[in-house]
């Protein structure tokens, strides 16, 4: 038997060293998701950035998609201790677990940690999408639970006080979320106006901390919910909640493919369907490597003039026997499907019955 060349040697050693140094990166990586977890759950990014991704971009130079996925498989990890140790004993490289997260629960992680030790990341991201197509009748009854669950509690406590307990859909969760954000910046910048001809030193006196001003914003949303006589008016741009879903998962919720909320976690196709029915939309063209190589000018789904013929016609929701007055537009046949944005193929549904029409059939 030949003995071995010294070159082939070396090579073997170089082959031997590049594996080695690849687990310490992916070990490495797995810690700092660790971090990103930690410093997303403290809000530690919020010093003025709209988001996690946001700080990590600045701060970390990363693309601000790239720092998108990086929170979010970071908050998915934090549920899926299987694969974090994976990653972090580097017998998983970020690009599989980044991958294998979009579909993985508590309950089939130990099945895709199989899956993911067999195969490349490209191999692994053929069977993700296979996954999610197949997965598909099960995300519309995880998102049914997910409405069923939907809960708020609110009772007067033995001091006096109010106590709000409860749980809400993803998508209502986010809006929520959007709308403290909203309130909380402007109880800041008044503050700031207030504070322009400072009063006299108060030694006793503190900044609010994050739960006080989370507490002061919903105050300020209830007393303008009533002010306006909850009527929501134009969305605010800043504000709004962002769903990235790719096009065939619009076009036909059967295929597989993304749909997630910004900086949140995944929604069913159907609810992404509905969200899009009258919404902004932002074509992003994305390269192998989920970087961002285009982004398109942002247009609304239903034009302001045709919106505004579509509630004078309607008047309020169009669902049998139902008579809310606040609707939102839907696309009898959706537009991704190649249905036309027109005032023939629109109705006006509340929040309700849309949904009612979409995830419920």
């Amino acid at each position: 038997m030949p003995m071995p060349s010294a070159h082939t040697a070396e090579l073997d050693r170089l082959g031997d060293e590049i594996a080695e140094l690849s687990a310490h990166l992916e070990a490495a990586t797995a810690r700092l998701l660790d971090l990103i977890r930690a410093f997303d759950a403290r809000g530690g990014w919020n010093t003025g950035f709209r988001s996690c991704a946001a700080w990590l971009s600045w701060r970390v130079g990363l693309d601000l998609g790239a720092a998108r996925e990086r929170v979010r498989v970071a908050r998915a990890l934090g549920t899926l201790p299987t694969l974090a140790e994976a990653l972090a004993r580097g017998e998983l490289s970020y690009a599989k677990v980044r991958a294998l997260t979009r579909v993985a629960t508590p309950e089939t992680e130990a099945r895709l940690l199989a899956v993911g030790r067999a195969g490349t990341a490209a191999h692994i991201e053929r069977i993700v999408r296979g996954w999610r197509r197949v997965d598909r009748l099960a995300e519309a009854r995880e998102a049914a639970r997910h409405h069923l669950r939907r809960a708020l509690h609110v009772y007067a406590d033995e001091d006096g006080t109010v106590v709000l307990r409860g749980r809400l859909a993803p998508e209502v969760g986010a809006l929520l979320l959007r709308a403290l954000d909203a309130a909380r910046e402007t109880l800041y910048q008044r503050r700031r106006r207030e504070e322009a001809v400072p009063p006299p030193a108060d030694p006793a006196a503190e900044a609010p901390t994050r739960a006080q001003q989370q507490a002061d914003a919903l105050a300020l949303l209830a007393e303008t919910a009533l002010h306006h006589e909850l009527d929501p008016g134009a969305p605010g741009e800043r504000y709004q909640v962002v769903v990235h879903v790719d096009a065939v998962v619009l076009a036909d919720p059967a295929q597989p493919g993304q749909s997630v909320l910004e900086e949140g976690p995944c929604v069913s196709a159907e609810t992404s369907r509905r969200l899009a029915c009258d919404a902004s939309r932002v074509v992003m063209r994305h390269d192998p490597d989920g970087r961002v190589v285009e982004v398109g000018v942002r247009t609304r789904t239903i034009p302001p003039a045709l919106r505004r013929a579509l509630t004078n016609r309607d008047r309020g929701c169009r669902f049998p026997g139902c008579h809310v007055r606040v609707g939102q537009g839907h696309h009898v046949r959706h537009w991704a499907a190649g249905g036309p944005t027109t005032l023939s193929n629109l109705a006006l549904l509340c929040r309700r019955h849309h949904r009612a029409v979409h995830e419920e059939g």
